[in-house]
C-alpha cells in the first residue's frame, strides 16, 4: 500500500511539472502550433521528472553505468509510448469537444492518470526489472 501511495504522490508531481510547463508556454507563445509545442514540452519534461522519480524511489534501480541508465531509459521512454497516446487523446479530446484551457487539463490530468496507472504494470515488467 505505501507504494502505491508513493507512486500516486510521484506521479501528482510529474503531473504537475507536465501541465505547469504547458501552462508557461501557452501564456508566453502565442504562434503557430501553440498548444501541440506545449503539449510535447511538458510531456518531456514529465518524462524525464518521472524517470527520475521512479527510477529511485519506486523501483530503487541502480544502474550499473552510464550506457546502462541511457538503455533503461530508452527502455522506459518506449513503454511509455501507448500510455503517452492515451494521455494526449484524453488532452486533446477535451480540447476539442470544450475548447478550454482548463478542461484541456482536466483531460491531461485523467489522461495521465490512466497513463501511469498501466506504465508502472509496463515499467515493473519490461523496464525495472532484475537482469
Amino acid at each position: 500500500m505505501q507504494l502505491a501511495i508513493t507512486y500516486a504522490l510521484l506521479a501528482l508531481i510529474a503531473t504537475a511539472a507536465n501541465i505547469g510547463v504547458q501552462d508557461i508556454l501557452v501564456r508566453s507563445y502565442t504562434g503557430p502550433f501553440q498548444i501541440l509545442l506545449s503539449v510535447i514540452a511538458g510531456t518531456g519534461v514529465g518524462l524525464l521528472l518521472k524517470y527520475v522519480l521512479d527510477k529511485r524511489f519506486i523501483f530503487r534501480f541502480r544502474a550499473r553505468d552510464v550506457g546502462h541508465d541511457g538503455r533503461t531509459f530508452i527502455v522506459y521512454t518506449g513503454t511509455g509510448l501507448a500510455t503517452t497516446l492515451v494521455f494526449w487523446a484524453f488532452e486533446f479530446g477535451f480540447d476539442y469537444m470544450f475548447d478550454t484551457r482548463e478542461m484541456r487539463y482536466l483531460g491531461a490530468v485523467i489522461g495521465l492518470a490512466i497513463g501511469y496507472a498501466v506504465k508502472f504494470r509496463l515499467d515493473r515488467q519490461y523496464t525495472f526489472h532484475p537482469d
